[in-house]
């Protein structure tokens, strides 16, 4: 690792170094999400129960995206740390350890799913009237999740060393060519669904092939069988930095499947209409999570180095321009709610259901952003059970019950304004708890 990384990011003004970053993460964020958003709008162009089937299996691809990036903020949050105390060799051997131990894990996910097909099925909320088409997506896509896994692990490895521009190229060339493949496979192979899924595969291929040849480029870490080193300091650095993202995902994957149950007692139009809007409102959070992602190399540099000042001062700055940001959104999605949703299907029921619950989402959108940073920060400077807890709130503590409680009190209505009124309590949550880590972290 040459020094050109740790004297900027321990150095350089604040706003020049997250503004620097955090082009290069906003960017792999959108584009993560243009693999998701990009299925559900081609498939959109197919009928109803496809789009509810994409959407019944998007929290199994939620999981697999929660394992990826526990391996890879897990060893990631470690490698800024070491780099930042001038620790190459110690780096090297958590990046290689990280890396092998998501690649495996993706593998036995893959063998567990495949073997356990149509369960898991139903149990991701899937009724009889998609239960076809949705076997016929998760099936191709959990061929995919060792690839899947293993690159996102790398993507996330690759940022915490300060390398984002080639984080971005790696996920870049794989979104591209699944939304190239999607119209290809889709409508002009006439493969349906199942074109939709090879499509997805194939840009997981593409990224994980290039991701794992940049790992050789510059300044990168080297990904090495021989620094494979599974001993169990690592892999309590591992679970201490990963947990928070692990149970964001999983806790993320829960609340899906219990708002598609939710949502199903409404007919398939409900359940591809909450779909439509999750993958708004992630496209939307993306970008402030491409943010955050660009500030917490700094911050774990800094952290290290043992300069707390510049820890405190990314977080505010990140926090005044995402919310000037979601406030922006919130705006532009409350008066165009309508049209949106209508972009993804043109079916009027799931546009009226569609439009009532993007309103509601995005009315306490400006409420996210201070409450995603402060987790981030306490993810990365190792602050455990606080980042776990705050990383538990927004799509277990609260919303979990309120999806119980909600729709049985006020119907449907329930099920648009459950992940709302979450928000507003989580970011209540926030505020006490960040306030006791600055305390400390002064």
């Amino acid at each position: 690792m040459k020094g050109g990384n740790y004297e900027f990011l321990t150095s350089a003004p604040v706003p020049r170094v997250i503004g620097t970053m955090s082009v290069s993460t906003i960017i792999s964020m959108l584009v993560v999400t243009l693999y998701n958003m990009a299925d559900t709008f081609f498939v959109g162009q197919i009928d109803t129960q496809s789009t509810a089937a994409v959407g019944v299996v998007f929290p199994l691809m939620f999981i697999i995206q929660s394992v990826a990036f526990f391996f890879g903020h897990g060893s990631g949050n470690y490698i800024s740390r070491q780099l930042g105390a001038r620790q190459p060799r110690h780096a090297e051997v958590m990046a290689s350890t990280g890396f092998f131990c998501s690649l495996f894990t993706g593998v036995a996910i893959m063998l567990l799913g495949l073997a356990l097909r149509e369960p898991l099925a139903v149990l991701l909320g899937a009724t009889p009237t998609v239960l076809g088409p949705t076997l016929d997506y998760m099936t191709i896509v959990l061929l995919g999740t060792p690839f899947t896994t293993a690159q996102l692990t790398l993507n996330g490895q690759m940022r915490f060393q300060g390398n984002a521009a080639l984080a971005m190229l790696g996920v870049a060339v794989g979104a591209v060519m699944n939304i190239a493949l999607d119209p290809i496979l889709i409508f002009g192979f006439g493969m349906g669904i199942e074109g939709a899924a090879w499509a997805t595969v194939a840009g997981q291929v593409a990224s994980f092939v290039l991701l794992l040849a940049l790992t050789r480029y510059r300044q990168s870490i080297r990904i090495s069988w021989r620094n494979f080193t599974p001993r169990r300091d690592l892999a309590a650095e591992i679970v201490a930095g990963g947990t928070p993202s692990l149970m964001r995902q999983m806790l993320g994957s829960v609340a899906t499947i219990m708002l598609n149950v939710a949502a199903a007692r409404y007919g398939d139009e409900a359940i591809a209409a909450m779909s439509i809007v999750n993958r708004i409102a992630m496209f939307v959070m993306s970008t402030v999570i491409g943010l955050g992602q660009g500030y917490q190399p700094m911050c774990g540099f800094c952290y290290g180095a043992g300069i707390y000042r510049r820890v405190r001062q990314g977080l505010w700055f990140c926090t005044m321009v995402g919310t000037i940001f979601l406030s922006v959104c919130a705006v532009a999605g409350f008066a165009f709610s309508h049209d949106v949703i209508a972009a993804f299907r043109d079916d009027p029921a799931v546009i009226d259901i569609g439009s009532d619950a993007l309103r509601w989402q995005v009315a306490v959108l400006p409420l996210g952003a201070l409450s995603m940073f402060s987790n981030m920060m306490m993810q990365t400077i190792g602050m455990t059970w606080r980042a776990n807890v705050l990383a538990a709130c927004r799509r277990g503590i609260f919303f979990i019950p309120l999806i119980v409680l909600l729709p049985r009190c006020f119907g449907l209505t329930g099920v648009e304004a459950c992940q709302a009124v979450a928000d507003v309590l989580t970011f209540a949550a926030t505020l006490p708890i960040l306030r006791s880590a600055l305390r400390e972290l002064r």
